[in-house]
Order: structure tokens, then sequence, then C-alpha cells
């Protein structure tokens, strides 16, 4: 059995499996997206499914410095949504 592929949370620095971060991508049109499947083509960075590690991304805008873009408000609202329970809108 093939071994899980973990990944790094930008909030905590914890690392996790692929399947228990949220991917957000920034694909070659410059368009951020949050990656439902994990699979978008683009520079990726991973977060917690968690909101302080959400807000802690946001605070430090670690997110824009990874992506090397600026993130709006839209995609964090998004992703907050997600981290409650709402539906993905990807």
């Amino acid at each position: 059995m093939k071994d899980e592929p973990l990944r790094t949370c930008m909030g905590c620095n914890s690392k996790k499996s692929k399947r228990e971060l949220i991917r957000i991508v920034k694909n070659n049109k410059n368009e951020i997206i949050v990656d439902k499947t994990g699979k978008q083509e683009g520079r990726g960075a991973y977060i917690c499914n968690n909101i302080e590690c959400l807000e802690k991304i946001k605070k430090s805008k670690r997110l824009e410095k990874v992506l090397n873009i600026k993130i709006s408000d839209e995609i964090f609202d998004k992703l907050k949504e997600l981290i409650n329970g709402g539906e993905f809108i990807g």
C-alpha cells in the first residue's frame, strides 16, 4: 500500500495528509481558485479546515507571499464558508 502524501498547513505548520487540507491554487492565468479536487494545474498552497489557520494566513498575508499575488476578500470569504460547513464553491 502506498503512503499518503503529506502537505504542510500554512497557518499552523502541521503536516497532514493531502485529503485533510484545503488547496488554494494560482493557475497559469493568475487566477486564485479553491481546488476541491486537489488536481488543478498551478502553484498550490494548503491550509487546515480550521478558522484559526485561515485567520492566521489572512492576517500575516502568508498566502499572498507564497502565491506571489494579491488575494481578494472574496477568496477568503469562500474559504471561510467552506470551513464553516457551507457548500464548496470552486
